[in-house]
């Protein structure tokens, strides 16, 4: 699947007050498109695009209003209310002060990936809705765009398998009771070949959706088990095996530490000691002193 882009988000973005700050194009993000912005007051009509759209707002308040039928609501928003508009629905919005976004654009394959597999689940639109795990998981997107770099993608998958699985919880227009008999981690054989995975594409950008296939899952119900059976996320731990992998390089081998860098799937040599003195305490300088 190639990555979400501009094409697949309805319109609003390509409108002339919109002028996005970052967006994730150009980052392979397969089933996840954002744009960080500053809009300006606009009324306007779009057609259904095939992508659920999630706007958080940045600041405000701001009045924005929405027709849905013969209706029309109008809401007060404040910073950190979302907008969600579901795939395939025309949008008749206004907006009536300037302000400052965050648009996630998802597809419908993760949201219906995230619920599960059972029946097809329908988002609600919502008008101002708060849900605080939405909205730190969109600035920590926004977040990875803004400072990216190529290893973080198991992150992004991680992230986004994460706000659909909560969007397919707690956002649908009818929340269906989860299915008895829930899975409660990974078997060992499942986490066997989840880890042999990570170890032999220890230098590569390596999705979610490989591992979950690996073991016979999705994508959503794989992140799942393995934190129920590891205690991490796959990115988390993921990176842990990298560490551990680059200090027994610096320990053993004479490889110069930007080579043992990106060896291990580190970008270069300043993200392997960012991340070793945030994880570890030390440096790759100071570990291969200590030999």
């Amino acid at each position: 699947m190639s990555e979400l882009g501009l094409l697949d988000t309805g319109g609003i973005l390509r409108q002339a007050w919109v002028a996005p700050d970052r967006t994730s194009s150009g980052l392979g993000w397969e089933h996840a498109y954002l744009s960080t912005q500053r809009e300006t007051p606009y009324h306007s009509t779009f057609d259904g695009a095939p992508t659920h759209l999630l706007i958080l707002h940045l600041s405000g308040p701001v009045t924005v209003r929405r027709r849905s039928g013969r209706s029309m609501r109008a809401q007060r928003i404040p910073a950190g209310g979302l907008f969600v508009h579901p795939a395939g629905r025309a949008l008749d919005v206004e907006l009536q002060g300037g302000l400052d976004t965050v648009h996630l654009y998802l597809s419908d394959s993760a949201l219906q990936q995230a619920h599960g597999g059972r029946e097809a689940v329908e988002l609600a639109e919502e008008l101002g809705s708060s849900d605080p795990l939405i909205e730190q998981v969109m600035l920590t997107l926004d977040g990875v765009v803004r400072q990216w770099e190529p290893s973080a993608r198991t992150y992004v998958d991680h992230l986004v398998g994460m706000l659909a699985a909560q969007l397919a919880h707690a956002h649908t227009a009818g929340r269906p009771a989860a299915p008895a008999g829930a899975m409660s981690g990974l078997t060992s054989q499942q986490l066997v070949s989840a880890r042999e995975l990570m170890e032999q594409h220890i230098s590569d950008p390596l999705r979610v959706s490989d591992l979950a296939a690996a073991t016979g899952l999705s994508a959503s119900q794989f992140s799942r088990q393995f934190r129920t059976s590891t205690g991490k996320s796959p990115h988390q731990f993921l990176l842990q095996l990298r560490l551990d992998h680059a200090r027994r390089m610096l320990r053993t081998t004479v490889l110069p530490i930007p080579d043992v860098a990106v060896h291990c799937g580190f970008s270069h040599q300043e993200h392997l000691t960012r991340v070793m003195r945030a994880k570890l305490g030390t440096t790759p300088a100071a570990v291969r002193r200590a030999g």
